[in-house]
């Protein structure tokens, strides 16, 4: 049960386990990044980098939160094995704003779930990685918005879902997409002062540019 949102953070920052042990290494490493580029890059330490660089970290670690009530191997957190992906998955089937959608849940999700299930456990975890650290963040920000917009979709006919949650959700991600939230205090832009300032312009060179 929810007690408020100061005692929850710090419940589930002091919780332990492996889980919380990697999610604080994914924090240290967004402040040392964030350091690192605020010591090279005079153009880094303003207002407008800081206030992404914190935006898409809480955001990343959104997608890291409900990242674990659905790990393998049985995609849920529950010890009966109730709740968790199976059970969204069913609600999918029986919710989605299109037939389409809903039959091929029913038909194709369902059936393979085991095929699929793992693809939005680390689906979810490289978008938490992506936006925690910034790396690549038009990469995580474009997968971001996929599972969302496919949320919002999926759920939409559930009473009790609030539609918009989703879809605020999909927008933000597109907005990670068109405004680089990497590029600020993250590692895309150690990534991109590197390919810039290199003379090749290689493949390499051209992939930073395009995911960062």
């Amino acid at each position: 049960m929810r007690v408020n949102p100061f005692a929850d953070a710090i419940e589930f920052l002091t919780r332990g386990g492996w889980v919380l042990a990697v999610f604080w290494l994914l924090l240290v490493g967004s402040i040392v990044l964030a350091i690192v580029n605020i010591r090279q890059d005079k153009a880094q330490r303003t207002a407008f980098h800081t206030g992404n660089w914190l935006l898409r970290l809480l955001i990343g670690c959104m997608w890291w939160q409900q990242s674990l009530w659905k790990m393998p191997p049985t995609y849920t957190d529950q010890p009966d094995g109730s709740g968790g992906l199976p059970y969204w998955v069913g609600q999918m089937a029986d919710n989605a704003a299109f037939g389409l959608q809903s039959d091929f849940v029913k038909n194709i999700v369902q059936p393979h779930f085991n095929f699929f299930a793992p693809q939005v456990y680390f689906g979810e975890v490289f978008i938490a990685l992506s936006l925690m650290l910034g790396l690549f963040t038009r990469l995580g920000g474009l997968l971001g918005a996929l599972l969302a917009l496919n949320l919002w979709l999926g759920l939409y006919r559930l009473d009790s879902e609030w539609p918009w949650t989703y879809f605020f959700l999909f927008v933000i991600q597109v907005l990670f997409v068109m405004y680089r939230p990497g590029r600020s205090l993250g590692a895309d832009a150690v990534l991109v002062r590197r390919v810039e300032s290199s003379l090749e312009g290689g493949l390499w060179d051209r992939l930073v540019r395009l995911v960062s």
